[in-house]
C-alpha cells in the first residue's frame, strides 16, 4: 500500500514538473523534463537548444522561421534615418549561419554561391559577392532607431510622458532590458509617430540590441514570439498604446560599405533622370542669364547713341 502511494505521488510530481517545463520566450519551443531542457527545430532532425531565461538570439529565431516556412508550418510572417550611415533590412529573412552562442557569422551565403557580410543584427552591410568574399569580423550594431506608429486614440496622449512609458514597456517586455539604453524618444501627435533611439556604448558586447528589436518587430507586425501572446503596448496615463507600424534603422560601429554596383535598374533609372533634370535646369538657367545679359548690353548701347 505504501509503495502504491509513493508511486502515485511520484507520478503526480512528475506531471506537475512537466507542466512547469516550458519556454516563455519562444512559442515554438519543445521542452523535455528531467531535467527541463527546451529546443526548437532549425532543420530536419536538427534541434537548437534554447536558454529560455532570456530572449532567444535573433540568428536562432531566423533559422527556426526559415525551417517552419519550408515545412509549411505557421510563421505569420508578413522618422527617417538617425544618421546618414543608418540602414534598414531590405533583404528580409534568410537561413543564416550561427555561432554556437547564437551570434551571426560575419559571412552569410544562404546556402547559395552568393555571399555577403552582415552586422551583429544579421543585416547585410556590404554588396553581395561570391564565395571568396572576405568578412574579417562581425561589426557590432550599437544603435537602433525604432520608428513606431500607434493607432488612433479617443483622447490626446501626453507626449511629455512618452519616454518613461516606452522605457518601462521595453524593460518589462524584453527580458529586463536596460531602460537606460533608451536614449531619446520623440513624439508627433498629429502623425501618431513615436521615434525611439536605443543606444549602448561603443565596444559594449553584453547587450544585444538586435534581439530586442526583432522581438518588437514581431510584436507589432505579426504575432509575438513569446509564449504569452500579449503585445508591446506601452501605457501612458492609463492609456494603452496599440502599435500598428514599425521600421527599424541600424547604426553600426563602422559605416557599411555599399556601392552603386548592385543597385536595381529602377533605382539607377531614377538617379539618371534626376541627374539629367539637374543638368538641363543648369543649362536652361545659363541660357536665360546669357540672353538677359545680351539685352542689357544692347539697351546700354542704344542709350549711349545720342551722346
Amino acid at each position: 500500500m505504501k509503495m502504491w502511494i509513493v508511486l502515485v505521488l511520484t507520478a503526480l510530481a512528475a506531471g506537475a514538473s512537466a507542466q512547469g517545463c516550458s519556454c516563455s520566450t519562444m512559442k515554438w519551443a519543445t521542452c523535455d523534463d528531467n531535467p527541463c531542457t527546451c529546443y526548437v527545430l532549425v532543420g530536419d532532425q536538427t534541434k537548437q537548444t534554447l536558454d529560455c531565461s532570456t530572449l532567444i538570439p535573433k540568428c536562432f529565431l531566423m533559422k527556426a522561421e526559415m525551417y517552419r516556412a519550408k515545412k509549411n508550418l505557421d510563421t505569420r510572417t508578413i522618422g527617417g534615418k538617425p544618421v546618414e550611415t543608418a540602414f534598414v533590412d531590405n533583404d528580409g529573412i534568410y537561413d543564416p549561419e550561427c555561432e554556437n552562442n547564437g551570434k551571426f557569422k560575419a559571412k552569410q551565403c544562404n546556402n547559395t554561391e552568393e555571399c555577403w557580410c552582415v552586422n551583429s543584427a544579421g543585416v547585410r552591410r556590404t554588396d553581395k559577392g561570391d564565395k571568396d568574399l572576405k568578412c574579417e569580423k562581425l561589426v557590432e550594431t550599437y544603435w537602433v532607431r525604432l520608428q513606431l506608429t500607434h493607432k488612433k486614440m479617443d483622447s490626446p496622449v501626453d507626449g511629455s510622458k512618452m519616454k518613461m512609458a516606452i522605457a518601462d514597456a521595453i524593460h518589462k517586455r524584453y527580458g529586463n532590458f536596460n531602460k537606460d539604453m533608451v536614449d531619446k524618444v520623440e513624439y508627433d501627435a498629429d502623425s501618431r509617430m513615436i521615434v525611439v533611439d536605443v543606444k549602448k556604448p561603443k565596444g559594449e558586447r553584453k547587450s544585444d540590441l538586435s534581439d530586442m528589436a526583432y522581438y518588437m518587430e514581431k510584436d507589432v507586425k505579426v504575432l509575438p514570439l513569446f509564449k504569452n501572446q500579449e503585445k508591446f503596448e506601452p501605457m501612458v496615463d492609463g492609456k494603452r498604446l496599440e502599435m500598428e507600424n514599425i521600421l527599424v534603422y541600424y547604426v553600426d560601429e563602422e559605416a557599411p560599405t555599399f556601392t552603386m554596383t548592385h543597385l536595381t535598374g529602377g533605382i539607377i533609372a531614377v538617379i539618371v533622370v534626376v541627374v539629367l533634370a539637374v543638368v538641363l535646369g543648369l543649362l536652361l538657367l545659363f541660357f536665360i542669364r546669357r540672353r538677359q545679359s545680351q539685352r542689357y548690353n544692347k539697351a546700354q548701347q542704344r542709350e549711349m547713341d545720342p551722346m
